[in-house]
């Protein structure tokens, strides 16, 4: 926590706290603004920023800064959103290859200041076109360059993890931070299929992924890898619809993917979703409630 003075609290004020690890991004965003506990949560930045603790990650093979050690000594979790998206990398210029550097640099930040939980954000983009409902133990078979890094980093950490409990987030999409209703333009063209039907996906909504990911950093038990999604998939054209925004059909190529279903059994066993999380109309919701925060 940044008390009012601007300083790092001491450890004793700070148990139980979380550090979040790439705020500033469209999901760390919508974690601050719906943290369960917003003074609980301390969130990093490059940048100095009101409210934010400022460090960079550690190179592959160097210490973590005093500052970096000072923000999250004493914090009972870790979770590390800091990546390079494809949208990123283009308009950027940064490498995909360095989302395991980063998730490499956070863990030893988690290492070196004895935080017993580190929770990493990866991606359902490792799954590529495999027929769901997708379950964390299946073989991944990314067919885009963003989901085969997001697969290289998810093993660089489990080999590297020693202290810290690691558990590797596959996050389906998030309402607002995706594609389609965060992407959204007048008269935006989907693919549909033979049968009628648009993509379908595995989403959750804003409010309710803080909400998970909030209860993630305390609970008992998680396995090394979770898919983190409302149970169920919902349709990208019902999204919309729901959403009251217009759309187009176009016909869906060959190498369209009808449908990625994330398993969420293993979530389920700790977290509750409520029948109205999982619906078009709901994660609409979460996603007008969101951005009236904005």
């Amino acid at each position: 926590m940044i008390t009012k003075s601007g300083k790092v609290s001491s450890r004793a004020e700070r148990f139980g706290e979380v550090l979040l690890i790439g705020a500033t991004g469209r999901l760390g965003g919508m974690l601050r603004r719906h943290w369960p506990a917003a003074d609980t949560l301390c969130c990093q930045s490059r940048q100095s920023l009101p409210g934010f603790v400022q460090f960079d990650l550690p190179a592959i093979g160097e210490q973590p800064s005093d500052a970096a050690i000072a923000a999250a000594r004493g914090a009972q979790a870790i979770i590390c959103l800091a990546g390079i998206t494809p949208a990123r990398a283009g308009a950027s210029g940064a490498s995909l290859n360095d989302n395991i550097s980063l998730a490499l640099g956070a863990l030893n930040l988690a290492e070196s200041a004895g935080v017993p939980r580190f929770l990493a954000a990866s991606s359902a983009a490792v799954y590529g076109a495999g027929e769901g409902p997708l379950t964390e133990d299946v073989t991944c078979m990314p067919v885009s360059d963003y989901g085969k890094q997001k697969l290289a980093m998810e093993r660089a950490l489990l080999e590297a993890s020693a202290a810290a409990a690691v558990t590797i987030l596959r996050i389906g999409n998030v309402a607002g931070a995706d594609a389609i209703l965060g992407g959204w333009q007048p008269e935006m063209r989907i693919d549909r299929f033979p049968d009628g039907r648009t993509p379908s996906r595995s989403y959750i909504g804003p409010i309710t992924s803080a909400r998970v990911m909030h209860h993630l950093c305390f609970v008992e038990g998680l396995p090394r890898i979770l898919n983190i999604a409302a149970p169920g998939a919902v349709q990208m054209g019902a999204l919309l619809d729901a959403a009251g925004l217009d759309w187009q059909p176009k016909p869906a190529p060959a190498s369209a993917i009808p449908e990625v279903r994330l398993d969420t059994n293993t979530l389920e066993r700790h977290v509750y979703f409520a029948p109205e999380n999982q619906t078009p109309a709901g994660l609409v919701s979460e996603w007008q409630q969101d951005m009236k925060k904005l």
